[in-house]
């Protein structure tokens, strides 16, 4: 049974690829007390379920915590064992979905095209993560979206920054994944913390249509 995105003053997903465990609590500090309600770390980074734990650990029960590039059945398993509550994955894997909702987890894989977004609905994903979202673009997207159901939360992932929300936000993007743009390996709290601000500052702008 799927899971619903919870609702967030602003559906933004940090994505901390490469974050050490060394340095979470302080950056997921940071973010948390800017104002980002979400937090993935990529199971591509150094020892990333042990960074997902410190997170899960440290965050308010209203910051969801969780993993990104999951390609398994096991991977969601070991998410759910340090307490990850969102999975997120480049691609429609119906066995990772279904384990996900198993546990209870909310869950954005990643889609390109029609079929694929339409597979990922009909799973029960919590929210489709368009990726990446600079090679389709706002239009792009928005097309693909006319062909989907009623109220499946859209998200865009890749390429996607403060510069261009409002973009995104016009061809009926509801959410955003922050990578690049956000944190970088080797950054300080005190880089991620500014880049934060205006990240939250932006996408305010934008909804309030200035």
């Amino acid at each position: 049974m799927s899971v619903a995105f919870p609702p967030m003053k602003r559906p933004l997903v940090a994505i901390l690829r490469g974050i050490r465990p060394e340095e979470t609590e302080a950056i997921v500090g940071v973010l948390i007390e800017a104002g980002m309600t979400a937090i993935e770390i990529p199971l591509n980074s150094p020892d990333p379920f042990r960074s997902i734990g410190l997170a899960a650990k440290q965050a308010p029960a209203n910051v969801l915590i969780g993993a990104g590039t999951v390609l398994t059945a096991g991977d969601v398993d070991r998410l759910s064992d340090v307490g990850g509550k969102l999975l997120v994955s480049p691609n429609v894997d119906t066995e990772v979905l279904a384990r996900a909702h198993q546990h209870g987890m909310v869950t954005m894989p990643g889609v390109f095209s029609p079929t694929e977004a339409l597979l990922a609905a009909r799973s029960g994903a919590s929210s489709l993560k368009f990726f990446p979202a600079s090679v389709l673009g706002a239009s792009g997207i928005a097309a693909i979206r006319a062909v989907l159901p009623a109220g499946v939360m859209i998200a865009a992932v890749g390429g996607v920054s403060d510069q261009n929300f409002a973009d995104y936000i016009k061809g009926g993007v509801t959410a955003f994944g922050l990578g690049s743009s956000l944190y970088k390996p080797g950054m300080t709290a005190a880089d991620v913390a500014t880049r934060a601000k205006a990240t939250i500052d932006a996408y305010d702008r934008a909804i309030a249509g200035g």
